[in-house]
């Protein structure tokens, strides 16, 4: 007997188990669902997703399916089924519809660390809508302008003489750790020399688990670093809520004192949105800083003109040790083509995130609701129907390229509403230190070679290392 009701329940079990990933291998859809695979159940095709790839050209993962399946695909990333689009016209299409077919999507993985509440990924939220704000008020072009230009420029010069003290530096941790700890600094007056809190690391480490699966478990470095941040952030908002009257005018101050006036703004939500902003602020710009320092060390003739470009600005100055000025900026031209070219090829946005809240018919498929769409930009980016030999490292190409050419199919930072608010400070950064480097340094590839290592996010495989040397009049 006892035989009998054990083998019942082994056929129950593997009927069960068969149904579930028959079920799972065959999503429910009101339509006929975009080709493509689920891969295995709740891992789908997330081990693929992260394998690495030494190409600045488009994933393995992405370009294997786009052949197979067309440049519209489903497959299931960290536990979510996903509709991925390489296709120009319909992520434009995406792009008007936020608020009536779309809303802002994130990994689940993203959602556990930030808390993120269904609230806050709805389209035109009020609180993205106020974080937006308040970021474009301490960090957009006018706060740029009128005040931070010069201290970047500070900031830049005394990283770069302290690199020069160095007999090799990798450029891509050191470029965040002067990112990080600028904008700490102007957000929530982190000092990085007096804290005892090596900050700059501990986000760094929280980054690398954005595409995985983050263990928050007692005892884990990741558990650890992101408690220690958190008590951090917490501590400091209550001082200043405690202390008016030492009020810095930061971004901080802002937020603390609007959570008197919105009710929106509760201590959790407050903290781990500076969290979220510090993060996202300056991981993926120390990335195309690095990408940087390898392609112009691997196109002389682009460093020549960048090198010419700046030193004739200093030359034109009635007091050439004067701070670079806005205008300044606005005449680099060659420069921010440079930064521009960068940004196209390093993708610090490769795809942009959108929830499905209707089923949205595309070319005779389906995508159901509830469904993320990860649209790639860095298709776009890298696309021979729009920019030639896509591949190359080529600033001059921005000279003749068409202004809706470029909106329609570059967009490191996002497009329209849902632009990173930091867009042209990342920008700013990135000219800013361009000038300062090559007009003061010269500096030397130890390895000779991009060690590119997306996985899936722009990387560099070993690092890369360079020797600075100031430039002696």
């Amino acid at each position: 007997m006892w035989a009998a009701v054990g083998l019942s329940l082994v056929v129950l079990l593997v009927t069960y188990i068969t149904h579930w990933i028959t079920q799972w291998r065959n999503p429910k859809c009101n339509g006929v669902l975009p080709p493509g695979s689920m891969g295995w159940p709740l891992v789908g095709e997330t081990l693929n997703a992260m394998t690495l790839s030494n190409s600045i050209d488009l994933h393995p993962f992405v370009k294997r399916r786009v052949t197979k399946y067309g440049p519209i695909f489903r497959t299931s990333l960290v536990g979510r089924p996903i509709v991925v689009s390489a296709d120009p016209e319909f992520n434009s299409y995406l792009s008007q519809q936020e608020g009536k077919l779309v809303e802002l999507g994130f990994f689940d993985s993203f959602t556990k660390i930030l808390k993120v509440s269904g609230e806050i990924t709805t389209a035109g939220s009020i609180i993205h809508k106020y974080l937006r704000s308040i970021t474009l008020n301490h960090f957009g072009a006018e706060t740029l302008k009128e005040k931070l230009l010069p201290l970047i420029e500070q900031m830049v010069v005394k990283t770069l003489a302290s690199w020069s003290s160095q007999a090799s530096v990798e450029v891509k941790h050191a470029s965040s750790v002067m990112l990080f700890n600028f904008g700490a600094k102007h957000m929530i007056g982190y000092d990085a020399e007096t804290s005892s809190d090596n900050l700059s690391n501990k986000f760094s480490e929280i980054m690398k688990s954005f595409l995985s699966f983050p263990l928050n478990v007692p005892g884990t470095a990741y558990h650890n670093g992101l408690k220690v941040i958190i008590t951090m952030l917490r501590d400091m908002l209550k001082k200043r809520r405690m202390s008016p009257d030492k009020h810095r005018g930061d971004f901080l101050d802002q937020i603390s004192s609007d959570m008197d006036k919105e009710k929106f703004l509760s201590e959790e939500s407050v903290v781990y949105a500076i969290f979220g902003v510090l993060l996202a602020g300056f991981e993926p710009v120390s990335s195309i800083m690095a990408l940087a320092f390898s392609l112009l060390a691997e196109h002389p003739a682009a460093l020549k003109e960048l090198t010419a470009e700046n030193e004739a600005l200093l030359k034109n100055r009635e007091n050439p040790n004067s701070s670079l000025t806005w205008d300044e900026y606005k005449s680099m031209t060659f420069t921010r083509q440079v930064v521009n070219e960068t940004l196209r090829l390093g993708n610090v946005a490769p795809a942009l995130l959108r929830r499905a809240v209707k089923d949205i018919p595309v070319k005779g498929f389906t995508i159901p609701a509830g469904w993320i769409i990860m649209a790639l930009t860095s298709a776009l980016q890298l696309s021979p129907n729009t920019f030639k030999d896509p591949l190359e490292f080529n600033p001059w190409r921005w000279k003749d390229l068409d202004s809706l050419v470029i909106s329609k199919n570059f967009m490191p930072f996002g497009r329209g509403s849902r632009q990173c608010a930091g867009a042209e400070y990342s920008r700013v950064f990135l000219a800013t230190f361009l000038h300062v480097l090559v007009t003061k340094y010269r500096y030397v590839d130890n390895d000779q070679r991009a060690r590119i290592a997306q996985n899936p996010m722009l990387g560099f495989r070993d690092g890369i290392h360079n020797k600075f040397e100031e430039k002696k009049n």
